[in-house]
């Protein structure tokens, strides 16, 4: 049986991927849209300036876009995935979750809320039984589940790896496309031929999810990860694909034969969209490079790069599709895994 779900925010960029990824899913079937309220009352392909690399799906392009407002969904919609503004999102999507709607949201807020599960399924997904502890606080028969940032969720699978050595210290350079800024996000005469060596924000989220990824969940709570992060970030003149720069200091002593190894060896789950190999290994010095290897898995696997020695630990480089893995892919991952774990 089809699961019925939803996609809020669905004329925005990450929306139009959710709706890329969910209309031939196997196991989901798209019932209901969401936009603003220019957006309300007018059919899907009316109402998007789409811009996805595949048609708009027939199936989709003849839905009435509703409203933001749980009133505007269906009843029998069994899960909804959020692209919100993360301002838009904060006020909404505890709207829906009080509602009785399952939230699987990519948006930034409550992302470091106590009783908010925060996930990437290969790395943490025990976390997702927080829900328990969410409806009892909150008085809530849904829920509400978030994925990390799009940089932060391109470097943990390969540090939730390296924590088998003793993980201390992480250091950590970005540079991220320009559409993780949206499709308006950054002009032309700014990022062409220059590198932005800012990204509002985007250094305290890749500093503290990682460390609540990475905690350990006892049932109630959980305590972050006591490793220090320090990051920065920058924005260059690349379409799609975070390519990050991760040094990374272990307790253990940690070869890079063992450290290659054990990435090679991450296991993933058996949910619909896991990639084959969570964590592809390259030999190729001048690999992972954003063009080549953002699609590896259909754009949900990582990419990394020869790992090379330092004095306190190793180094080494990884990639994957922010809008993919990063955004869109990550929310229905976590959907896939509500429907594993009896959720939906």
């Amino acid at each position: 049986m089809s699961v019925r779900v939803g996609v809020l925010g669905a004329t925005g960029a990450v929306g139009q991927r959710l709706i890329q990824l969910l209309d031939p899913h196997p196991e989901f079937e798209i019932a209901a849209l969401t936009a603003s309220e220019s957006s309300a009352g007018r059919t899907y392909r009316d109402a998007a300036k789409w811009r996805v690399d595949s048609p708009i799906p027939d199936g989709v392009a003849d839905i009435t876009v509703g409203a933001t407002d749980p009133d505007e969904v269906p009843d029998d919609v069994d899960l909804l995935f959020s692209s919100l503004p993360s301002s838009v999102g904060e006020q909404v999507e505890p709207e829906f979750a009080d509602a009785g709607y399952i939230v699987s949201s990519n948006s930034s807020n409550a992302r470091l809320a106590d009783d908010v599960p925060l996930v990437i399924p290969e790395v943490n997904h025990d976390h997702l039984d927080l829900i328990e502890v969410q409806r009892d606080e909150r008085g809530w028969d849904g829920a509400l589940i978030k994925n990390p940032n799009c940089s932060t969720i391109t470097m943990v699978p390969s540090l939730a790896v390296l924590d088998g050595f003793g993980l201390e210290r992480v250091t950590v350079s970005t540079l991220q496309a320009v559409s993780g800024a949206g499709y308006d996000g950054v002009s032309s005469m700014e990022i062409i031929d220059n590198v932005l060596p800012h990204i509002g924000g985007e250094e305290e989220k890749m500093e503290t999810e990682s460390r609540k990824l990475l905690g350990e969940f006892d049932g109630s709570e959980v305590e972050w990860h006591g490793m220090d992060v320090a990051a920065s970030c920058n924005r260059v003149p690349t379409l799609d694909g975070h390519l990050e720069n991760v040094w990374a200091e272990t307790e253990e002593s940690a070869s890079p034969e063992a450290v290659e190894e054990a990435f090679r060896d991450a296991s993933g789950l058996d949910l619909p969209s896991s990639p084959d190999r969570l964590i592809h290994v390259f030999d190729d010095p001048n690999r992972p490079q954003p063009r080549l290897d953002r699609n590896i898995d259909d754009g949900q696997g990582i990419a990394v790069g020869p790992v090379q020695e330092t004095s306190d630990g190793v180094q080494y480089d990884c990639l994957a599709h922010n809008t993919i893995r990063g955004a869109a892919g990550a929310s229905v991952l976590n959907g896939e895994l509500l429907v594993d774990q009896n959720y939906i």
